[in-house]
């Protein structure tokens, strides 16, 4: 018999279908036998009747099992409907029952808030965390967020198009994941922190409009918000200016949002310089809702842009504040050729904050190559140093490379806000600790010795700390 999923019960009442779940609830009451079964659509009451071929089997049925069962779709009296639940004035009788994957007791209830469970424990048993309401409706959530973005920038002619994981160390911005090259060794792969180089490549190529869900892993110290791995909605397109991309991002965020069923506070989104919202807030990143508005769920979406360009190292030099491919706003280009009042050069970069927490950033890029050595000269590279490092894109910038530029939206932030979730963990499926150790999984753990030889690698004891 086909399966029939719980939430479409009510087009089969009077009739005999099957369905399979899981066992949130079970009540024996000697004679007769109560389950509440769910499925990723919804949970329904049913029984097993006295003298029912299946009640000594269904009296051994645990919590959490995987079922399959058959029986009738009956309305219930008026006295027992549960106006509260969705499925509430319907139950099932039950005619046959298989256990398709009996359940040992879990570890923590699943039919609460997993929240105020131990954060080591609820990862150890992640796929049973990812059974509790709360869960499977923030991943769910995520689900929808990708798919609406995806739907609205397929309808603006943008292409989605995959890029290397396995890519070129670059040791400006935060640290890499290395990965050993078998084949090379002593040599290393790094995992990528974003695909900015291979995204502007592909404005190189013609694409013209770009996006893909990319994975982007940077090895940076861990906190509620950030974590060691993220999903981020990349875009970049060809022939814009710093109003076009902010114009086209601020309609997919409102689009996908107000599908959603959220409020956005303010359209069009306000905008704040960074000197402005320093001086307003104090910060770049802030929440702009009231109180009220907090405990509605309000979106309060704003952009910071006019980014300093350059901030000083420790050493006393200087770096970028975001990222060196960007351009500078137009007025300060000639102060960057020229090597002077680096501090007050200004760039296009733009941030999308949103509820306290930047949700996205991007700006226009440097497609001429002049820019982006000025950049480098700027932090202290020789000429040879810099075509070392982007001497790839130096070649690339020489083949009537388009004006173009981009953001990238990060997918866990975005969800946070969308779902009231403080923690990142809250809506990634195999989130991290917090002391790096994977969910499930035991890794970081050592490779066998096997493995090191056939790398090439040895392993250096750490130092004793100095007593």
């Amino acid at each position: 018999m086909e399966r029939i999923y719980i939430g479409e019960l009510h087009d089969h009442v009077g009739k005999s279908v099957s369905i399979c779940g899981w066992i949130s609830v079970v009540r024996d009451q000697g004679k007769m036998v109560f389950f509440d079964i769910r499925d990723m659509t919804g949970t329904v009451q049913t029984v097993v009747l006295p003298k029912s071929p299946v009640l000594e089997l269904a009296k051994q049925t645990g919590r959490e099992s995987a079922v399959r069962v058959m029986g009738s779709i009956n309305q219930r009296p008026e006295k027992n409907v549960d106006k509260d639940k969705p499925n509430g004035d319907i139950e099932m009788v039950i005619e046959s029952l298989e256990v398709l994957g009996a359940a040992e007791p879990v570890p923590f209830e699943l039919m609460e808030d997993t929240a105020m469970v131990g954060e080591e424990t609820r990862l150890q048993y992640r796929y049973l965390d990812l059974r509790s309401e709360r869960m499977q409706r923030n991943i769910r959530m995520r689900s929808e967020f990708v798919r609406r973005a995806r739907e609205f920038l397929f309808a603006q002619k943008f292409t989605e198009i995959e890029t290397p994981l396995l890519t070129e160390s670059t040791p400006e911005g935060s640290r890499d994941f290395v990965v050993p090259a078998r084949l090379h060794p002593g040599k290393f792969y790094a995992l990528p922190q974003s695909p900015q180089q291979y995204k502007q490549l592909l404005m190189v190529g013609g694409m013209e409009r770009y996006f893909q869900l990319a994975r982007a892993v940077r090895d940076e110290d861990l906190r509620a918000d950030r974590g060691f791995e993220h999903t981020q909605v990349d875009i970049e397109m060809s022939f814009v200016e710093q109003e076009d991309v902010m114009n086209m991002v601020e309609a997919m965020l409102i689009t996908v949002a107000e599908a959603m069923g959220k409020t956005i506070k303010q359209k069009p989104f306000p905008r704040f310089t960074y000197a402005e919202a320093m001086e307003q807030f104090g910060a770049d990143k802030f929440d702009l809702r009231t109180d009220e508005e907090k405990a509605e769920g309000v979106l309060a979406y704003a952009w910071v842009y006019k980014f300093p360009f350059f901030e000083k190292t420790d050493e006393g030099g200087w770096t970028f504040t975001h990222n060196p491919f960007s351009m500078p706003v137009p007025e300060h280009i000639d102060w960057l050729m020229e090597g002077k009042n680096i501090g007050d050069i200004l760039t296009t970069q733009y941030d999308i904050v949103c509820n306290g927490y930047e949700s996205g950033g991007g700006s226009i890029r440097a497609h001429k190559p002049e820019i982006l050595k000025a950049v480098y000269k700027v932090m202290g590279y020789s000429a040879e140093e810099t075509e070392e490092r982007i001497g790839h894109m130096l070649e690339a910038f020489k083949y009537g490379t388009p004006p173009h530029g981009g953001i990238a939206l990060g997918v866990e932030r975005n969800l946070m806000n969308l779902t009231g979730e403080s923690y990142l963990r809250e809506v990634q499926a195999f989130p991290m600790t917090r002391g790096g150790q994977t969910a499930v999984m035991k890794a970081p753990k050592p490779l066998t010795e096997k493995q090191l030889i056939e790398l090439g690698i040895s392993i250096r004891p750490p130092k004793k700390p100095q007593q």
